[in-house]
């Protein structure tokens, strides 16, 4: 039980209701009301299978580079706490999970399951080729609503395509911020990253534009959706959180406690923006 306890705070399991709740609310777009227990069953397990896969991947293949970051030394992998094999297991098994989620779902999210399998594991190295990094790692995450969108519909649709830019965006903009904590060490070591190519000041400020960019891609969809007036609560809440983000950056230039408020700030607005649409689905189902 101390080895799974271990494993489970290694890949931070606790972060999967970054991914869970814009899933949630893809498939509830896309049905315009609540789809079946049998896609919702199967989309958290695709969530669920995909996410343990890639921070499985993330954490077996930084080990080197965790092991020479003072912040990163004390993972259980770099620090030898879990074997590698460890980590291997779980990659498997997680791609097992988001396979057979994709065969119970539709055709074309197994045809389409090759892409994000690919994506999951292959992103931990694009932060040694480009400073893009943060953007790969926004659209790895935002495959978890453009999937669960295709779950429900069995096609592409252009609300599918906007919500995933809009998580995109959303992702690579915390995750600059999340990469200035690590800027020295990035560029002793020559690891790409936006802070570590443009400056500090940059991933401070590149994010406050991806951000904007999120409430108005939020707001797209709504009108494109046709959905109800307490969707925007949650459109309200993008907005707050870029405000309350600005006022973080310009407050604290301790990257670390900035990083912990800004983290705390994603996650509820995740889930405000999951009820948000949630209740007006509900209340236009009701009309």
């Amino acid at each position: 039980m101390s080895g799974l306890r271990l494993f489970l705070q290694e890949i931070k399991i606790e972060h999967t209701l970054f991914a869970l709740p814009f899933a949630y609310a893809g498939a509830l777009l896309a049905a315009r009301g609540v789809p079946s227990a049998h896609v919702l069953l199967w989309i958290t397990l695709a969530v669920l299978g995909a996410r343990t896969a890639a921070m499985s991947a993330n954490r077996l293949l930084d080990a080197k580079i965790d092991k020479k970051n003072p912040r990163t030394a004390g993972r259980a992998v770099a620090s030898g706490k879990l074997p590698a094999s460890t980590m291997i297991v779980a990659i498997v098994v997680g791609l097992i999970l988001l396979t057979l989620a994709a065969y119970e779902l539709n055709p074309l999210c197994l045809a389409l399951l090759p892409i994000g399998a690919a994506g999951v594991i292959i992103y931990p190295l694009v932060k040694r080729w480009t400073w893009a990094v943060h953007f790969v790692l926004g659209a790895v995450d935002a495959l978890a609503p453009l999937g669960a969108w295709i779950a429900v519909t069995g096609r592409f649709e252009p609300g599918a395509w906007l919500l995933f830019g809009a998580v995109t965006v959303w992702v690579a903009g915390f995750d600059i911020l999340y990469a200035l904590m690590d800027h020295d060490f990035d560029v002793a070591e020559g690891i790409r990253s936006i802070p570590a190519r443009f400056g500090s000041a940059a991933g401070r400020f590149v994010p406050q534009l991806l951000h904007a960019s999120l409430v108005i891609a939020l707001a797209a969809l709504g009108i494109m959706t046709h959905v109800g007036a307490l969707y925007y609560v949650g459109v309200a809440a993008a907005l707050a959180l870029l405000v309350y983000e600005l006022s973080l950056i310009r407050r604290r230039r301790d990257v670390f406690s900035l990083n912990a408020a800004v983290f705390n700030a994603n996650m509820a607005f995740s889930v405000v923006f999951l009820i948000s649409t949630a209740a007006s689905i509900a209340v236009r189902g009701a009309l």
